[in-house]
Formats: structure tokens, C-alpha cells, sequence
């Protein structure tokens, strides 16, 4: 009976132990966004595990035992204390459960929205030029003939729009380009969640003119895929993610790359 419960609880540890692994792995993954808050949140969760696993050792066991020796001991009254020892049983039952939901709640993964802002650390204005990143075309050129928004991407940009000032921009070389990129985006669903407005989607002739936008704007984060952009605003911005689809040198600390927006966060 004993050697049991007592694997029962080792193995109710052990498992415990695995979810706080992959949440602690997730967390070291993205190290490099971690603040103050989200160090301090890791350490709760040590503290809870333990609290969780000692809440799941209740000595329910030991109070088992301890009733079924009294009734072995007194035969004269055994029916009435083993009817004693059903509600402890289920007592015990409905605290497992409690423990065991804390352990899920605590141990959920994280969402695509917790996700962003810690990716973003909790930065709340962010710039993004358009061509290659929001959008399937690379170049202004094909501006003139279509603008079409990449679907995998709209998840991800929607969140962004929940808790940060979003600003959209890009390099075109006629107001039709312009035209063609806001209908693109309007059918895409881009300006219903309310974040986004068209106000916030800015044009440009050239590449200096989109370098300008951001210091003006003086965002937290600012995303691009032209590697001169980035470098000459590096000083200026307080993070930059560089999207190229070829693995780059990183050019400075505040300086991240991947190969898509989406893919930063973790979302495909």
C-alpha cells in the first residue's frame, strides 16, 4: 500500500517537474527578452512547483493508514469507522484535483499574444515597413501592378495591434501603388480590430524618407529588410528585427533577424 502511493507521488513529481522543464526551456530560448518582470515570474514558478508538489504529498496517505489502524483495533465498531473513511477519500480526491488544475493552469503554453510581448519586451510603438514583410511583393515595382498581404502574417499582426501603436510604411513610386496597398490591407481585415487605422500607414518616394518616418516616430522597435536601414538607424532605435530569408551577421546587440515576422514569434 505504502510503496504505492509512494510511487504514485514520484510520479506525479516527476511529471511535474518535465511541464516546469519545457516552460523553463521556453523561457531560456528567449533569453534575450527577458526583463526584470519576466525573471521575477520564473522564479514564482519555482516556488509553486514545490508548493504544488508538497499540496500533492498530503499526508491524505498517512490519515488512510491511521484510520484503518484504529478500525483493526477495534473490531466492536468497524462498520461505523469504515464509513468514516470514505469522506477522507474523497476529500482526498477533490484535493488532487485542485492540485492538479493549479498545475495545469500554471503549465498552459503560452499564448501568441504573452508570446509578442515578450518578444517585444513589452515595447509599446513599434515601425514595420511593408514590402516583404506585410506583404508577398519584395520591391516597389510590383507595387505598380499588385499588392497582395501575406496571410501567414496576419495573426501575428493583429496581435501586435492589441497593446502596441503600430505604424506602417513603405517606399512606392505612385499614388496608385498607394491606392492598391491600402485596399490590400482593408480587404485583408488589417484595420477592423481598431489598433490600425490608414492613418498610420505612411508613404514614401524614397528609402531615406522610410529611415526619417522611424526616428520621428521613435519607436521601441522598428522591422525592416533593407540591412542598410537597419544599420544606419541602429544607433537611433532601441531594438531592430532585420527579416532576410538568408541567415545574416548580427551588426549590432540590438539587432535581431529572422527569416519572417512570423517566424520571430514562434508562430509557424
Amino acid at each position: 500500500m505504502g510503496g504505492g502511493e509512494g510511487d504514485t507521488s514520484k510520479q506525479e513529481l516527476f511529471h511535474l517537474i518535465k511541464r516546469f522543464g519545457a516552460y523553463v526551456t521556453f523561457k531560456i530560448s528567449n533569453l534575450f527578452s527577458l526583463d526584470s518582470r519576466s525573471i521575477g515570474a520564473v522564479a514564482g514558478l519555482a516556488v509553486a512547483i514545490v508548493f504544488t508538489w508538497r499540496l500533492l504529498r498530503s499526508p491524505a496517505g498517512s490519515q488512510r493508514r491511521k484510520r484503518q489502524g484504529s478500525t483493526s483495533s477495534n473490531p466492536g465498531v468497524s462498520t461505523h469507522s469504515s464509513a468514516s473513511v470514505v469522506p477522507s477519500e474523497a476529500c482526498s480526491t477533490s484535493d488532487d484535483s485542485r492540485a492538479q488544475n493549479v498545475v495545469d493552469e500554471l503549465f498552459q503554453p503560452p499564448t501568441l499574444g504573452q508570446i509578442a510581448r515578450q518578444k517585444l519586451s513589452e515595447g509599446r510603438k513599434v515601425t514595420c515597413r511593408l514590402l516583404g514583410v506585410i506583404l508577398e511583393e519584395s520591391i516597389p515595382e510590383e507595387l505598380q501592378k499588385q499588392a497582395t498581404v501575406r496571410s501567414s502574417v496576419l495573426e501575428v499582426l493583429l496581435e501586435i495591434t492589441k497593446f502596441c501603436d503600430l505604424y506602417l510604411m513603405e517606399r512606392v513610386l505612385d499614388d496608385e501603388s498607394e491606392k492598391r496597398v491600402l485596399v490590400a490591407l482593408e480587404e485583408a481585415g488589417v484595420f477592423t480590430s481598431g489598433g490600425l487605422s490608414k492613418d498610420k500607414v505612411l508613404f514614401c518616394s524614397t528609402e531615406n524618407g522610410r529611415s526619417s518616418f522611424v526616428r520621428q516616430l521613435e519607436p521601441d522597435w522598428h522591422i525592416d529588410t533593407n540591412p542598410e536601414i537597419v544599420s544606419q538607424l541602429a544607433r537611433f532605435i532601441k531594438y531592430q528585427l532585420h527579416v532576410s530569408p538568408y541567415k545574416t551577421e548580427r551588426t549590432a546587440s540590438n539587432v535581431f533577424s529572422a527569416p519572417s515576422l512570423e517566424q520571430f514569434f514562434g508562430s509557424i
